[in-house]
């Protein structure tokens, strides 16, 4: 006998997660892979390997996309419901921790922060410009200093002396902590400066003017890192709760938000199927020379086709993007 599931699929510049849940919303299962550049490669990997690692036979109700590729992601695997990485994360957060009102949020590329009140999202910001407001610019610091990055955490909470690093921008903050190490500054403080450095940019530029109330949770990949969490806690002087599944909460939303769909709607889902883990994608790029615009047009087909059929609509074609006008849509 099959278990009913609904399917969360979260695209991002670094990292692709995928987590599936049941029809009461619980966690079932999850998968996290780099993308690596290739969200194609890395939304079939992470269906092969739930499917793979799973303990019985799904059979999917719903699947939800979100992240910065949720529209090829929901173009691949066939998707009834897309949405921003916003509203994935504060409907994970308020479905897992009860009365939460204040969510941070940092990924590889970009961090968030989402105020909600009773439920609702009330206000929000997002940082995809600065780089010493990211999970990145952590990881290239650590490999500067030597430190593999799962141990920089429990390096950084050694830390007695934190060294004052200017965290306002990333080249800034390289030079100040390329300048304290040669003065001699013990590794742990520097992880640590670090680590109140992005805390002091993510506050100052993200939560500027915004009231934040706990409950505070901490989630995406940097949530893992104890040195960020004790440098939150510092700042804010409230206890942070890192959800368990904290990386994948931005999948388990999109899941949840198909979980929602399908219950009120009642509507069969367009889910491919896992095969789509075995099916062969290619991209076309071209341009358009229909106006001054010259827009630049992707195409996503299953399979090959031949240069003349990316200018006809064919079966073989599941998705296209660029265009400012109707000119190229497939839909």
């Amino acid at each position: 006998m099959s278990l009913n599931a609904y399917l969360g699929i979260d695209v991002g510049s670094v990292t692709t997660k995928a987590a599936l849940v049941d029809e009461k919303g619980k966690f079932i299962d999850g998968y996290m892979t780099r993308t690596a550049g290739k969200p194609v490669v890395a939304v079939q990997t992470s269906l092969n390997n739930i499917l793979h690692q799973a303990k019985e036979e799904y059979k999917i109700l719903g699947v939800g996309t979100t992240g910065s590729g949720r529209n090829l992601a929901g173009a691949l695997v066939g998707a009834d419901i897309i949405k921003n990485e916003i509203t994935a994360h504060a409907v994970a957060a308020s479905t897992y921790v009860e009365g939460v009102q204040t969510i941070l949020e940092i990924g590889g590329q970009d961090s968030k922060i989402i105020i909600l009140r009773d439920g609702i999202v009330t206000d929000f910001a997002m940082n995809t410009v600065c780089a010493a407001g990211t999970g990145s610019f952590l990881d290239q610091q650590a490999s500067r200093l030597n430190v593999p990055i799962e141990d920089f955490g429990a390096i950084a909470l050694k830390s007695t002396s934190p060294a004052r690093i200017a965290g306002r921008c990333g080249v800034f903050a390289e030079s100040d902590l390329i300048h304290k190490q040669q003065l001699g500054y013990p590794v742990e403080d520097l992880l640590y400066g670090l680590c109140q450095a992005l805390v002091r940019n993510y506050l100052s530029n993200l939560a500027l003017g915004k009231e934040l109330l706990p409950i505070v949770t901490f989630q995406g990949g940097v949530a893992t890192n104890s040195g960020m969490v004790k440098a939150f806690e510092e700042a804010l002087n409230t206890k942070i709760i890192v959800p368990d599944n904290h990386q994948t909460m931005g999948a388990i939303g999109a899941a949840l938000l198909a979980m929602e769909n399908h219950q009120y709607n009642n509507t069969e889902t367009k889910f491919k199927g896992f095969k789509v883990g075995e099916m062969n994608f290619n991209s076309y790029t071209n341009q358009c020379n229909g106006c001054s615009n010259n827009c630049e047009i992707i195409t996503i087909v299953e399979g090959e086709i031949s240069n003349t059929d990316l200018n006809n609509k064919t079966d073989k074609i599941i998705a296209r993007w660029g265009g400012t006008c109707g000119r190229w849509d497939i839909g």
